[in-house]
């Protein structure tokens, strides 16, 4: 039933699918002809109708129910639903032939597993095999009406050779309301256990691997009865036969030829005959079609399963697999190419071009690389190159991969490293904090962007930055250029050499800015200073007790001269720009105490005031309310 044409479009050529437009059986032409000509013998009724049978107002009328049949046709989603739907009864159709139990696995364990060529081991071997082979027959005749009116009756099955009249007395006598076609599989499981206790069936293995390749293939009958069972939607088969059928009867009215001289838009030509409204039912109708023929394969039309050849084929395979040619092996001798380490075998003159090919060795195979750049380079200078990039922080790279991708706008990140760069600079050279007024106090440097706060977790490590609201263009240096303390201290350096080190590293950088602070250091220089104060507390005494003391009161002692400072009047910038949420003063705060004094880490401290105030830590840490 199966139509075959695999072999005439085996090479692609000129028009190569054209050859199979003239074939008839399995064709387009034969499912539709049918439709196609009802549908054009309706089209032409209604066109005679309307030239020669209507009165004047009638055919105004007409015309008018035709172009308003001819604009909503288009809301009929036809491609859409004939394309979901014929995509899943394609999946399904081959998914049921996959279905289909075939004995070839199961033939070659049973023939290689049970031992014995004497009769008793003949017999168990082919009953066996028949107990599959009549399973696979019994569930193809409750799915196939092919296979069905081949074997009508359990007598038409006994009289073909699949069972004997004992079995089917004993499969009678199994009372069951369900489909009983995996009784023989069954029968074939005790066989299976009679041979192991006979020996035939050498270890418990062999027996576990032929009964997982019979239960592969009790699987598979089982799957056909299911894909019987259950079938596609019966909504969605009837929405889609609905559209296409509706947006054809719609057709026939709507894509009338009207009268050109009424100059109706659209409507200049009279050709008598719709071109392509019947090629649009050619294609729509036809992919209906296709869903038609393949929803339930195991039919009789002429793309179906062979499914009585199936069942030839399995039957004579297996017996003579597990029964004639069993222990029968042609003698062994030595092959042509004993000798050979490279056996070749030959070509003929149609197939000796594939000898020029060259065979394939990958696809880099024939790349090529400049000679400059194929040699190696010396470890020694890779190692140095890692540990100059990796002198300033460990993470550095990371950290300003990060800051280039924070959603926050660019200019607030840079304006504050680079505002936090130069007060580094003044600081070096003005021992006060009043020297940064004329920079804080300034109105137009707290402009807060679009973007509000910055965004929390921009750094893995404990570096602090200070954010900046102005937006400034000068090149200065950033806050990770500048390091403010190391980590671990390195044996024998003094702090003030490292000190130095560092101020000078800042010096080289910041020469602009440094310049810049000197100016203003020495309008400033006569204003007094405030001693600073840690945004860090110390740990409460008691988990309920609060502390009467404010934290603008906490002082912190560091020897490190970079510590940063600032004015009361930045203080509403450092709360504007911290993203961290808040912690109410009404709650006890357990929080680790800093490093007081030491070479280690210093912190961003701020001025007390007595008024209340939040307080903020840069560094993204949490924030503190103190009265």
């Amino acid at each position: 039933m199966t139509v075959t044409y695999t072999a005439r479009v085996a090479n692609a050529r000129f028009c190569g699918f054209s050859k199979l437009l003239w074939a008839w059986k399995g064709s387009i032409y034969k499912v539709l002809y049918k439709e196609f000509l009802a549908f054009f013998a309706m089209y032409t009724a209604i066109s005679i109708t309307y030239r020669f049978f209507l009165y004047d107002d009638q055919k105004r009328y007409f015309e008018k129910l035709a172009i308003y049949c001819n604009h909503y046709a288009s809301l009929i989603p036809m491609s859409f639903v004939l394309g979901f739907y014929v995509t899943l009864v394609v999946n399904r159709w081959w998914n049921q032939y996959t279905s289909i139990p075939l004995p070839d696995r199961l033939m070659c364990v049973l023939s290689g597993g049970l031992q014995g060529s004497d009769e008793r081991g003949r017999l168990l071997r082919r009953t066996m095999m028949r107990y599959a082979s009549l399973s696979a027959l019994l569930i193809l005749r409750s799915v196939s009406t092919a296979v069905f009116k081949r074997f009508p009756t359990m007598d038409h099955v006994v009289e073909a050779g699949f069972m004997t009249r004992d079995e089917r007395k004993k499969f009678e006598g199994l009372h069951s309301p369900y489909n009983k076609y995996w009784i023989p599989c069954v029968w074939f499981t005790n066989l299976a256990a009679m041979a192991r206790c006979e020996g035939r069936i050498k270890d418990n293995h062999t027996l576990k691997l032929l009964l997982e390749e019979l239960n592969a293939f009790r699987g598979k009958c089982s799957m056909l009865f299911h894909y019987d069972m259950i079938s596609v939607p019966l909504v969605y088969t009837q929405v889609v036969t609905l559209a296409v059928y509706s947006f054809f009867l719609v057709c026939l009215i709507g894509r009338q030829f009207l009268d050109p001289s009424q100059g109706y838009p659209g409507h200049d030509l009279d050709l008598y005959v719709p071109i392509f409204t019947l090629l649009q039912f050619f294609f729509y109708a036809g992919w209906l079609k296709v869903a038609e023929q393949l929803i339930n394969p195991f039919g009789e039309d002429d793309d179906d399963f062979e499914t009585n050849w199936l069942i030839d084929r399995n039957f004579q395979v297996s017996m003579m697999a597990v029964d004639e040619m069993y222990g029968d092996l042609p003698m062994m001798e030595r092959d042509r190419y004993w000798n050979d380490s490279n056996p070749r075998p030959p070509y003929t003159a149609a197939t000796l071009f594939v000898l020029r090919k060259p065979s394939f060795q990958g696809s880099t195979f024939d790349m090529a690389i400049p000679k400059e750049e194929m040699h190696f380079q010396p470890l020694e200078d890779i190692a140095e190159n890692l540990e100059e990039s990796g002198t300033r922080h460990p993470n550095m790279a990371l950290f300003n991969r990060l800051l280039n991708s924070a959603p926050s706008p660019t200019g607030l990140m840079g304006g504050a490293l680079r505002r936090t760069s130069a007060q580094l600079q003044r600081q070096r050279h003005s021992p006060g904090i009043d020297q940064y007024n004329s920079d804080d106090e300034d109105e137009d440097s707290c402009k807060i962007g679009k973007a509000g706060s910055l965004p929390s977790g921009l750094g893995q490590e404990t570096q602090s930055t200070v954010c900046s609201f102005r937006d400034e263009k000068s090149a200065r240096t950033p806050l990770l250029e500048i390091q403010f303390g190391s980590e671990q201290d390195r044996p024998g350096e003094q702090p003030a050499i490292k000190e130095r080190k560092e101020l000078s590293r800042v010096e080289s950088k910041c020469n602009e800015e440094h310049q810049i602070g000197e100016e203003e250091g020495k309008g400033e220089s006569g204003e007094t200073t405030r001693a600073p104060v840690s945004l860090l507390p110390p740990p409460p005494k008691s988990s309920r007790e609060k502390s009467s003391r404010p934290y603008s009161s906490i002082p912190i002692t560091s020897s490190h001269p970079s510590a940063l400072l600032f004015h009361p009047a930045a203080h509403s910038s450092l709360e504007l720009c911290s993203s961290q949420p808040a912690i109410s003063h009404n709650k006890a705060v357990s929080t680790p105490k800093p490093p007081l004094g030491g070479n280690k880490m210093s912190f961003l401290t701020v001025p007390s005031f007595s008024e209340p105030q939040r307080f903020r830590s840069v560094s993204m840490g949490s924030e503190l309310t103190g009265s």
